[in-house]
């Protein structure tokens, strides 16, 4: 077999190569005389026959594990902090990030079911070896960034609950790791709905502060809708929360997890499939949309109030996860702290969930190699300890909670080397088929995409300049720092332009109509 598939990998076309190369084959046993595309025949007509709310039943679950993250405390500590800062000026960024959320999500799934490849593996198909590797490098780097908000989210919990030092907090999320892993042996399925329910807890105690604080509806509504970046920090404040919102590991495994859902290989069976994961990504995106809006206005409401006393204007001037606990206080009284350190013990176990599946398939897809759970979630858990660890014990509190933003600022800005590709894999007839972006996707995601990689650019450049203006230093320092930094700058731009403008050179896209003479140079028959 592997003589008559060598020549067609080395010669002809590239596009017809990469069908034999990756053994997509199989996963449409539509083939006359098949004996497995009889029976998936006969499953697509079974499924058919079944009524619509059961046959949507059987996708529900990858939506709602990746809407996990976006309840993470990274997400919590920036809505805190935008509204505590901002008031509901900010909350245009989360509506804005929240349908981004669904429209790159629901890519992302309609990548995996279409082509039976997530992300990271297409990834390696299509791209040079050298920007393969720089791209799982990237990706790596965004699981740690998004498991540091995790840490000390649980670190800020154990020292409400019981009194434990924030550094000691930090060490003992490594064992709150294994934990969590050991519990999956009684199903990952019992443990995410366990989670989801504390975290929904967290959601309930939100809603009932809300309704007692009553924020104007004008007020929200204006500043859901009207776009505003007014006062110091606005900025950075803006992408750190669009950050915290969207995150490029968060596409890397929607287009895995919809893998585990049995698809019928048809037209037909794919579009309902693609449907069925759009509704059930669009109400768990919408339940953490309306989450994260109430810790916003809650947060702006009681921050911003006229008879706030000193002591909490002092807490809202440096807001942070471990201080919060005080913004429920009129809802749930002496109460408020031990259960808002439950909720943000789940919050922050849940997304540990999304990130260790997350680096599985980032590892199993670039690098075609499988490590077991509980060691790659420790090494990385171990990876985001060290510098939480150093920020808790030099910093406290407020580093901790400073250290949140900045890792939700590194999630904003690699989110073009995972954006990208899904953008373009997704559009591609050579990827996707007849299942491509329609035309008016496409324009759409490629503006919100751009504003968010232009907006991106812009503030890495502005910021940094301004940095370095005003940060005091010798000139001779100045001048070594932008020797080392703008170079940096300029290969992250130059990146960004290749992602977007090369050509994909690999077709994996099979038409099953086409399948039986594929099959006959890849399968061996019984007489040879």
């Amino acid at each position: 077999m592997s003589n008559q598939t060598q020549p067609a990998r080395e010669g002809g076309s590239k596009r017809t190569a990469a069908v034999a190369v990756q053994g997509m084959a199989p996963t449409f046993p539509h083939s006359s005389g098949n004996s497995a595309g009889d029976r998936f025949d006969s499953e697509d007509a079974h499924n058919d026959q079944r009524p619509g709310w059961r046959k949507f039943m059987a996708f529900v679950g990858p939506g709602f594990l990746v809407s996990l993250a976006y309840l993470d405390p990274g997400n919590l500590e920036t809505d805190l902090q935008a509204g505590a800062n901002h008031r509901y000026e900010l909350l245009w960024v989360v509506l804005i990030g929240m349908m981004f959320a669904l429209i790159i999500q629901s890519l992302a799934a309609n990548l995996g079911v279409t082509t039976g490849k997530h992300l990271s593996e297409l990834c390696k198909v299509e791209y040079p070896t050298l920007v393969k590797y720089c791209l799982w490098l990237l990706a790596e780097v965004a699981v740690i960034a998004a498991d540091i908000p995790e840490v000390i989210g649980t670190a800020f919990a154990l020292n409400i609950l019981f009194r434990i030092p924030l550094w000691a907090g930090v060490l003992l999320t490594g064992l709150s790791t294994l934990l969590l892993l050991g519990l999956q042996r009684y199903g990952i399925r019992k443990l995410e709905l366990l989670i989801a329910v504390s975290v929904f807890i967290m959601a309930g105690c939100f809603f009932a502060e809300l309704s007692y604080v009553n924020p104007p509806a004008s007020e929200v509504m204006k500043g859901m809708f009207i776009p505003k970046l007014s006062g110091k920090g606005a900025t950075p404040d803006a992408i750190a929360l669009l950050g915290a919102l969207v995150m490029p590991h968060n596409l890397f495994l929607h287009s895995a997890l919809v893998l585990s859902r049995k698809v019928p290989r048809s037209v037909h069976g794919i579009n309902d499939a693609c449907r069925y994961f759009l509704i059930e990504s669009g109400f768990a995106l919408f339940v953490a949309f309306l989450i994260n809006v109430a810790v916003v206005s809650v947060s702006g409401t009681v921050c911003f109030a006229e008879n706030i006393s000193s002591e909490n204007a002092d807490r809202c001037s440096d807001l942070t996860l471990n201080s919060a606990s005080f913004l429920l206080k009129n809802v749930l009284g002496q109460s408020s702290s031990t259960i808002y350190a439950i909720a943000l013990l789940a919050s922050g176990q849940s997304s540990t969930i999304t990130g260790t599946y997350a680096g599985q398939y980032i590892m199993q897809g670039f690098l075609d190699l499988k490590m077991k759970k509980w060691l790659r979630n420790l090494t990385t858990r171990c990876i985001a300890i060290i510098p939480s660890l150093v920020v808790s014990i030099i910093g406290g509190s407020s580093g901790a909670g400073r250290l949140i933003i900045i890792a939700s600022m590194i999630l904003s800005f690699e989110l073009p080397f995972a954006l990208i590709p899904l953008l373009k894999f997704s559009s591609s007839a050579t990827k996707m088929g007849p299942h491509k972006n329609s035309t008016y996707v496409l324009v759409v995601s490629w503006i919100l995409g751009a504003g968010i990689i232009g907006i991106n650019i812009y503030y890495l450049s502005t910021g940094f300049v301004e940095w370095l203006i005003g940060n005091g230093l010798p000139k001779v320092a100045n001048a070594f720092i932008g020797i080392l930094v703008f170079p940096l700058m300029a290969v992250y731009i130059l990146a960004v332009i290749y992602l977007t403008f090369r050509k994909d050179v690999v077709a994996t896209f099979i038409d099953p109509t086409s399948l039986t003479w594929r099959l006959r140079p890849i399968v061996p028959s019984i007489s040879s």
